[in-house]
């Protein structure tokens, strides 16, 4: 599928849908129970009903209601600028590989404002633990985010 202006088919995208017979499809949408559709006419019958193959439930969103779109637009958004917009991929593995580790980063790593600097995941605050302890970074995305924690000195 490709990416719409409303950003709706890189969402299905991210639930492991892709243009490969429905088995494997299947086996990658396995931890998905949904696909979130506008009504662009991209997501015709036969799209339908290879979401429903693959174990997928089709949902739309609701007509006149924008903001629906407007929330996978932003983590679309966020994807890009953070993580697609400064690695290339070199195939279709090496996209659904930074998009997965994208998302651990984003439930695990990343502070969000609106959860008041938490992480979806709720990652504990680490207070230092000694005096003599050093501040150290954790790759991730390849280097392009870190974590930082704390190591306790030997």
């Amino acid at each position: 599928m490709r990416p719409t202006s409303s950003g709706v088919g890189l969402s299905t995208s991210f639930c492991s849908i892709h243009a490969s017979p429905a088995d494997s499809a299947a086996a990658e949408a396995a931890p998905y129970r949904y696909a979130i559709l506008d009504h662009d006419s991209i997501f015709n019958v036969d799209v339908i009903g290879f979401l429903k193959a693959t174990g997928l439930k089709p949902k739309r969103t609701s007509i006149q209601a924008p903001w629906q779109n407007g929330i996978a637009e932003r983590w679309i958004g966020s994807c890009r600028r953070e993580a697609l917009d400064h690695i290339i991929p070199v195939n279709e593995e090496h996209l659904r590989r930074l998009i997965r580790d994208y998302v651990r980063y984003q439930q695990e790593d990343r502070i969000h404002d609106s959860l008041s600097k938490d992480t979806p995941n709720r990652r504990l605050i680490e207070p230092k633990p000694t005096t003599d302890a050093s501040l150290i970074s954790l790759p991730r995305l390849g280097g392009l985010h870190h974590r930082y924690t704390w190591r306790q000195a030997a």
